[in-house]
């Protein structure tokens, strides 16, 4: 065993001392060593949080760098920092027995902010930030960068701080680990938080040999799980992604979860599997939350350094937001607000001939004011299928449905039975029909069902189209922004109201949410 395994390490002390563990099993085996500590760019740029450099593993790249250029033959790296894609040619040759999985909160003078309204507290995590303002929403997070020993220097010379964050690991390690210290049983810690991981070249058969005997194969099997997990989000250091797996009477228990940035949205998940039945862990746990609106969470933060391309003037369910192209940047709340008006009892106490339904809200104030058997309508005419499949599904069935107003108007002009029909429409009635219907004496009723309530916001000047569903949309919209933009619009009305605003006008080829979407992805494809 004459040959020297050249042992790459940060040059922090609780890097060395990582690295000066591994030397030791390594030498107690018979083997040769030699530390060659190396500056990484995580450690030098200190200026920005972690979670703002935009760079995956940067804590190992110079690492990996060295390893490939064959300066040294094995690295030493804090798992949790190694990205979930090793880069290829180098692969995972041992992981050590893990230390404690915990964060720790080390606090000055006592503990009594944590009662608190108001307290300040100081990370760099996202993850630790998130799990913080979950559970204490109305504290401040303050960035905290640098080593272990600079983070708690900074803790003890800040008057304002009540406390700050760190890995139990780390603060343990190295002996620094303060008497105002308290575990955060409750935090669910980082993937791989603990445990030291040794890299070497996927060729360099010496190396792979005198590492297997330091691969701990309990700590292996659970980092592997939280790993899995979170490669299966799609997460790394920019996302607030807790993972832990333990053994314990030949079962594995797995608690995961993710948050949004500020801590407000928060999903859990957790599974319980025999040990060699493990194998599904990771990704039933990774889509049980993807699928309670993870993957709209992970799209959010991904997206918090992209600006907003496109808006929609109605908020999406969690399978709409699913359709859009990379390339969108979307952002959506609702222009309009709906409130349901009490209808008088005497527009439907007899049978009424024809009936004129434009829109769901319609259909929901009458079932508000009135039971099905109650609405005895003989000819029920709509605008759009979904009026029409709700009509039918909850009313009776409909007539005769168009896809616009203005085409039902002329429908109807051409073969109504009668002369007369009744409108249950809004307060605010921006479509063609009674005007049409009353040229061709046609006498409407027009019944206030519902009253629609403007509720636009001033959007970022960086949105490049608008999508609109209602002629409501666009007058909510109108109020408060400028008409220099795409107008994506679901169908014929909603586009003669963008017409007297935009000039780029673009109509979707079914009156559906989905097809908007459609319409908005054929433009940044």
């Amino acid at each position: 065993m004459s040959k020297i395994i050249r042992i790459g390490t940060r040059d922090s002390e609780l890097a060395l001392w990582q690295a000066k563990i591994v030397k030791s099993q390594l030498e107690t085996l018979g083997y040769q060593t030699q530390l060659v500590p190396v500056k990484s760019t995580g450690d030098i740029v200190l200026d920005k949080p972690l979670y703002e450099l935009g760079i995956t593993g940067i804590f190992t790249r110079t690492l990996d760098i060295a390893m490939l250029n064959h300066d040294i033959d094995i690295a030493v790296h804090s798992l949790k920092d190694v990205p979930t894609a090793l880069p290829k040619g180098i692969i995972q040759a041992a992981v050590l027995k893990r230390g404690n999985v915990n964060d720790t909160l080390v606090y000055k003078n006592n503990e009594e902010f944590l009662g608190s309204k108001e307290a300040v507290i100081a990370t760099g995590s996202l993850r630790r930030r998130a799990q913080w303002l979950n559970r204490f929403p109305t504290h401040t997070i303050v960035d905290l960068r640098g080593n272990v020993n600079s983070r708690l220097e900074k803790l003890q010379n800040n008057d304002h701080w009540n406390g700050a964050i760190f890995a139990a690991a780390g603060i343990g390690r190295i002996g620094i680990r303060p008497e105002e210290a308290i575990n955060l049983d409750w935090m669910i810690p980082a993937p791989a938080q603990g445990a030291i991981m040794i890299t070497t070249l996927a060729e360099n058969e010496f190396a792979i040999e005198a590492c297997k005997a330091l691969n701990h194969e309990e700590t292996e099997i659970c980092t592997t799980i939280e790993r899995e997990f979170l490669s299966k989000l799609e997460g790394g250091c920019t996302a607030p992604i807790g993972a832990l797996a333990t053994i314990k009477n030949d079962e594995i228990n797995f608690k995961g979860v993710l948050l949004s940035v500020d801590g407000t949205k928060r999903i859990d998940v957790t599974r319980v599997k025999k040990v060699g039945e493990h194998h599904d862990i990771a990704g039933f746990c990774a889509e049980f939350i993807i699928e309670r609106g993870g993957k709209r969470l992970m799209d959010n933060i991904k997206n918090a350094t992209r600006t907003t391309n496109v808006y929609s003037t109605k908020s999406f369910t969690e399978s709409q937001r699913l359709l859009f192209h990379e390339k969108v940047v979307v952002e959506s709340s609702d222009f309009i607000k709906i409130s349901l008006n009490r209808i008088h009892p005497r527009f439907i106490k007899n049978e009424i001939q024809n009936v004129v339904i434009t829109s769901k809200n319609a259909v929901e104030a009458l079932l508000t004011n009135f039971s099905p058997i109650e609405l005895q309508f003989k000819n029920i005419y709509c605008v759009g299928r979904r009026t029409k499949r709700l009509v039918e599904d909850r009313i009776g069935k409909v007539t005769h449905f168009e896809n616009s107003a203005k085409k039902l108007a002329n429908y109807l002009v051409e073969y109504i039975e009668g002369t007369e029909v009744t409108y249950f429409c809004s307060d605010l009635r921006l479509d063609e029909l009674p005007t049409i219907l009353e040229k061709n004496n046609i006498k409407v009723t027009e019944v206030e069902a519902y009253q629609t309530k403007y509720d636009g916001l001033k959007i970022n000047g960086s949105v490049e189209g608008v999508m609109f569903y209602s002629p409501s949309t666009v007058e909510s919209y109108i109020q408060k922004n400028k008409a220099d933009i795409i107008a994506f619009c679901i169908g014929e009305t909603t586009a003669a109201e963008a017409k007297k605003h935009f000039k780029d006008v673009r109509i979707a080829k079914v009156p559906t949410v989905e097809s908007v979407i459609e319409l908005v992805n054929e433009h940044y494809i």
